[in-house]
């Protein structure tokens, strides 16, 4: 699979490498020909042109970005406009409630625990090819949102991918299926990016 880059160009994702499944968002991502950084204190966020919040347990996620000092170079990072993909508790650490840069108020296991885990395929507002596979586990969904957030898809009425700015965010894992068209839509928000064909 080709990776070609625009010549010249050193775009560099950062993938928060607190907790969580950051090291499967890495491998769609070098797939499609990224370069990437993981993101552990503040220093790893100098540079970057993207960011990506992945999955896994919010509340150590927290306790994380307490611990580092990440908090305000994270509400920095999101206030200058750079893009930012967030997965399922990466979702919720970019709500009202936790790093408060995306307005929306995201509900904790919402679909239910681990055993109500799923896979499902919808539409998602922006992304071609049609319907997306889908992995939920553990998900949450967006209880409340403002009204610069553009709904991009519902699963039951409750809204599980929002985008605001440059923020994009779901509630589910596209990191975990063969599906990489989500991270391709990531992709095309970072400047001087191409996609690998």
């Amino acid at each position: 699979m080709s990776t070609s880059r625009l010549e010249g160009s050193r775009s560099i994702v950062g993938i928060l490498a607190i907790q969580g499944g950051f090291e499967a968002h890495e491998r769609v991502l070098h797939r499609l020909g990224a370069v990437t950084r993981q993101v552990r204190v503040p220093v790893d966020l100098e540079g970057i042109d993207a960011l990506v919040l992945p999955g896994g347990e919010s509340t150590v996620m927290t306790l994380g970005i307490e611990r580092e000092g990440l908090g305000d170079p994270l509400r920095r990072l999101a206030h200058s406009g750079t893009p930012i993909l967030g997965t399922c508790a990466g979702m919720i650490m970019l709500d009202r409630a936790h790093l408060g840069v995306l307005d929306v108020l995201a509900k904790r296991n919402a679909f239910g625990r681990q055993l109500h885990s799923f896979e499902a395929e919808f539409e998602v507002a922006g992304v071609p090819g049609g319907p997306v596979h889908t992995v939920f586990i553990r998900a949450p969904w967006i209880a409340e949102h403002g009204p610069e957030v553009e709904v991009l898809a519902e699963v039951d009425g409750h809204p599980v991918a929002v985008r605001q700015g440059a923020i994009l965010a779901l509630a589910f894992h596209p990191e975990l299926t063969a599906e990489d068209r989500l991270h391709r839509f990531f992709l095309e928000q970072v400047a001087g990016f191409r996609v690998a064909e």
